[in-house]
Formats: C-alpha cells, structure tokens, sequence
C-alpha cells in the first residue's frame, strides 16, 4: 500500500458486558482516533457477544471486506474469553500454546503466580504474530489483517504504539470543527449545498446543549487541508449570511 491508498479497518468489539450495558465501551473512540490518525478511516463497528459462531461468521465477513480488522475483547484468562479460539477456527489455524508468549508470561509473573488460569493467555492461533503488551505482561496477537487486543482500555492504549510499524495507511485524515449556536434546520440546506459541492469531503452535523442553548457543529473531514479550508470558507460564508453565532472557529 501507499501513501495515497484509502485504507479502511472495521472494529469489532466483542463481550457480553458490553451489550448488556454494564460496561461502557470506550475502545472504539481511542482505536478510531489512532487509526485515523495514521491514515486508516474506520468503515464499521459491530459489538457481539461471547458465542463462537457469531464471532467466526462476523470475522469471517470483515476480515475479506476491510484492509484491517481490530477486535477488543475475549483474550483474558476466564472461561468466556473465547476470542483467540474463535479466530483460530476462522482461519483454520491450529489452536495451541504460543512458545513466545508462554516465555513473556512466565517470566513476568512471580514463582507459582502463572497458573493454569493465566496459561490461557498464551494459547492462540498457531503461528500468530504477537502485540506486545507494556502494561500486564499477556500479549495480544494479530493474524494477517485481523489484529486482537484486549478489552480493558487502559491496556489496550498502551499497545498500540507497538503496531504503528504493522500498519500501513494512506494520508492522514484531517478535520476541522465549526461550532454554531443555531439548529440543524436553520442550515440544513445550505450545508447540503456546500456538500453537494464537494463530494469528496465528509462534511457532518451534529446538535449539542451546552450552557443552556442549543448548537450545532459541523466537522470536516478530509485527507487535504486545502479541501478542508475551501470547505471552511463556503460554510462561513453561509453563516455571515444568516447572522448564526459561531461559538468556535
């Protein structure tokens, strides 16, 4: 791939805690904000539960529709973290003990501490490429364009300067934030236009109450600043026109 390639990656978040709302997901921003800044626009995001067929059949269909696919979730020591099995059958791969990793792990815990619970960790597809992992020792791994790191976000931003060397993006993906104090009605067809006349730019809108009184912001978004700027300007334009407050610039 090169630098002028579109790059595009789904995120596939994977947990029962997740869906049932005891857990709040957070994943999917800090990997969106990473991989976009690296030049990769994220397509799709889906959230499954822990059952094995649902997570082959999804990986299965992601895997060949996007250049990468990122998995949180399923790769800790308990018996519903079935992720690492799951893409083993979704690629065909052996499921076994990761040499390299059972090593990680064997030194990074206490004499007597690497018990047979922990020893799930190291168990993954045969051949997987390893992520490290700066913050609790067990690694994630990556298996051609699908890359699994682990559900706790904490951890899972603490690996991801280690794949920056794995992924390969286009430009990155520039944007630019004007915030109005005004409706979405108001300037509805206006940014239309503005849109319409510029179809390789994504250009969204976005209702927010702050300090009382509603607004709306507008984010562009483009791998060029100068389509960004020429965006800008339109927008602006439009707003002088109307007499709409801009909150932010």
């Amino acid at each position: 791939m090169t630098k002028n390639t579109k790059v595009n990656a789904a995120i596939l978040i994977i947990g029962n805690e997740i869906l049932s709302g005891r857990t709040q997901d957070t994943n999917t921003s800090t990997l969106a904000t990473w991989l976009n800044s690296i030049g990769v626009k994220v397509g799709e995001v889906r959230v499954i539960p822990d059952i094995e067929k649902t997570i082959i059949d999804t990986l299965n269909l992601l895997k060949i529709s996007y250049d990468y696919v990122f998995t949180t979730g399923g790769i800790g020591p308990t018996h519903d973290d079935i992720t690492a099995e799951s893409v083993s059958k979704a690629f065909g791969l052996k499921y076994k003990i990761h040499k390299e990793a059972y090593k990680i792990l064997e030194v990074y815990y206490k004499p007597g501490e690497f018990n047979e619970g922990r020893q799930k960790m190291v168990w993954m597809p045969e051949n997987a490429n390893l992520i490290l992992n700066p913050t609790s020792g067990a690694p994630g791994f990556s298996v051609e364009n699908v890359f699994c790191l682990p559900g706790v976000p904490s951890i899972l931003k603490s690996m991801l300067g280690g794949l920056t060397n794995s992924i390969v993006g286009g430009e990155p993906i520039l944007s630019l934030t004007i915030s109005l104090r005004t409706v979405e009605s108001e300037i509805a067809d206006s940014l239309t236009k503005v849109q319409n006349d510029n179809q390789d730019v994504e250009i969204g809108s976005y209702p927010f109450f702050q300090a009382g009184k509603l607004g709306v912001s507008i984010v562009i978004r483009s791998e060029e600043q100068s389509k960004i700027d020429n965006c800008k300007s339109q927008i602006l334009k439009f707003v002088d026109s109307k007499n709409i407050e801009v909150v932010d610039r």
